[in-house]
C-alpha cells in the first residue's frame, strides 16, 4: 500500500468516525433534555414546541448518518475504487484535447455525485420537512429547482472551469496564482449579480409595501449609515414555513430581503431588531472579513495543489495511475474530492469565527435597536423553525455558525441590563 494511501484512509476513517460520533452525541443530548424547556425559554416556548424541536433535530441528524455514509462510499468509489480511473480512460478515448477532456471529466464526476445524492435531498424535503409541517414544495417544484441549479452550474461553472484548466495548462509553475486571481474575480462578479439575476430564478421578490415598517427600517438604515438598492419581501412560503432575513449583494447592488414567513410572525419592533442584527454584520465588516478569509484560504489550497499535481504519489495513492492522467483536471478533481477528509477537524475554527461575528452583530443590534426585541424575535424564530434549544456542545462547536440559543439569549439579557 502506498504511504499516501494509508494517510488518506486514516484521515477518511477518522473524519467518518468523528462525524458519526458527533451525530450520536447530539441525538443523545437532545433527547436527554427533551422533557424540560430551558429556564430562559420556559415562559415563551411550550413543552410541546420544545419536544417538536427535539424530534425534528433528531430526525435530521439521523438522516445525517446516511449522508455521511453516502459521501464516504462515493469518495472511495471514485478514488481507490477506480471510478475516476474509468472516467479518465473513457474520456481519453473520446477527446484528445486536454482541456476538453478535463472539462468532460470534472462535469461528469460532479453530475454522477449529484445524482447519487438526490434521494437524500428528496427524503429530507418530502419526509422530514413534510412530517414536521415545514415543506411547501411539490415534486414538480423540487425537480424544477434541480434543473435550474444544474443550468446555473453549467452557465457559470463551465466558463470558470475552462479558465482554470487553461491557466493550469498554459501558465507554467505559477498557474495557481493566476487561477487565484480569476477565482476572486469570479466570486466578486457572482456576489454583484446574485440579487438581481440569480435569486429571482428561484423566488419572487416584491418591494416591501408595509409603510410604517418601511419608514422605521429606513430610519434605522440612515442611523446605521447603510445604503441599499431596496427593501424586498421574498416568497419563502412557497417552499417552506421557515423564516429568515438577510442582506445580499455587493456594492450598489446590496438589498435587504425579508422572508414573508418572518414578516407574518414578528411585530415591527422585532423586525427592526432582526434587521439591526443583519446591519451589524455590515457595520462590523463581517462580510468583507469572511470574503477575505475565503480568498486567503483559496490561495493556500491552490498553491498546495500546484505542488501536489507534480507528485506521482498523489495520483497513485488515490488510485489513479500516473500514465492514465490526461490533464491537470485529474489533479484538480482529486484534490477537491479528498480535501474534506483532511480539513474536517479544523471546522470548529471556522464555526468559532462565525459565532464571534454573530455575537458582535447581536451587540450592535442591542445598541442600535433593542436587545429585548431581538430576544423576543429570536425566541419566535427558534420556535417557528423548530431549532433545538439544547444542542450537544461539541456537535455545536463543529457545525453551528450561530451560538447555541441559551448562550445567545444570556448574552442579550446582559446587554439589555447594561
Amino acid at each position: 500500500m502506498q504511504t499516501f494511501t494509508a494517510v488518506f484512509l486514516i484521515a477518511l476513517l477518522l473524519t467518518f468516525c468523528v462525524r458519526m460520533w458527533l451525530a450520536t452525541r447530539h441525538i443523545h443530548h437532545v433527547l436527554a433534555h427533551r422533557d424540560k424547556v430551558p429556564d430562559n425559554f420556559s415562559a415563551q416556548i411550550s413543552l410541546e414546541a420544545h419536544q417538536k424541536a427535539a424530534d425534528y433535530t433528531c430526525a435530521k441528524t439521523r438522516l445525517g448518518y446516511v449522508s455521511v455514509s453516502l459521501e464516504t462510499v462515493l469518495l472511495l468509489i471514485f478514488t481507490l475504487g477506480g471510478g475516476l480511473s474509468i472516467l479518465v480512460s473513457f474520456w481519453s478515448n473520446l477527446l484528445s484535447d486536454p482541456i476538453a477532456n478535463g472539462m468532460a471529466l470534472i462535469i461528469s464526476t460532479i453530475l454522477l455525485i449529484s445524482v447519487a445524492e438526490i434521494p437524500v435531498s428528496y427524503y429530507r424535503t418530502f419526509v422530514i420537512e413534510q412530517q414536521f409541517g415545514f415543506n411547501k414544495m411539490t415534486p414538480r417544484m423540487f425537480l424544477t429547482d434541480l434543473v435550474k441549479r444544474a443550468g446555473l452550474g453549467l452557465l457559470f461553472g463551465m466558463p470558470l472551469l475552462l479558465g482554470m484548466l487553461w491557466l493550469m495548462e498554459k501558465m507554467g509553475a505559477n498557474w495557481w496564482f493566476f487561477a487565484w486571481l480569476a477565482w476572486m474575480a469570479f466570486n466578486i462578479v457572482v456576489l454583484a449579480i446574485y440579487p438581481t439575476w440569480i435569486a429571482p430564478l428561484f423566488n419572487k421578490f416584491a418591494p416591501l409595501e408595509d409603510a410604517p415598517l418601511r419608514t422605521r427600517i429606513e430610519q434605522l438604515m440612515r442611523k446605521c449609515g447603510f445604503k441599499s438598492s431596496g427593501l424586498f419581501v421574498m416568497d419563502g412560503s412557497r417552499r417552506s414555513n421557515h423564516g429568515n432575513a438577510y442582506f445580499t449583494g455587493f456594492g450598489k447592488t446590496k438589498r435587504i430581503v425579508f422572508f414573508d414567513t418572518l414578516l407574518s410572525r414578528l411585530d415591527v419592533s422585532e423586525i427592526e431588531a432582526v434587521l439591526a442584527h443583519e446591519l451589524g454584520h455590515f457595520k462590523r465588516r463581517h462580510v468583507i472579513k469572511r470574503i477575505g478569509w475565503s480568498f486567503a484560504m483559496s490561495l493556500v489550497f491552490l498553491s498546495l495543489l500546484g505542488y501536489l499535481m507534480q507528485q506521482d504519489w498523489f495520483y497513485q495513492g488515490l488510485g489513479v495511475s500516473v500514465s492514465s492522467v490526461p490533464s491537470t483536471a485529474t489533479a484538480l478533481l482529486l484534490f477537491f474530492l479528498v480535501m474534506p477528509a483532511f480539513t474536517f477537524l479544523f471546522q470548529p475554527m471556522a464555526s468559532l469565527y462565525s459565532r464571534k461575528h454573530e455575537f458582535e452583530a447581536d451587540e450592535y443590534a442591542a445598541h442600535n435597536a433593542s436587545a429585548t426585541d431581538l430576544m423576543r424575535a429570536l425566541v419566535k424564530l427558534y420556535q417557528d423553525n423548530a431549532a433545538t434549544l439544547t444542542p450537544d456542545p461539541l456537535h455545536s462547536a463543529f457545525y453551528d455558525s450561530h451560538p447555541p440559543a441559551v448562550m445567545r439569549i444570556t448574552r442579550l439579557q446582559n446587554l439589555a441590563h447594561n
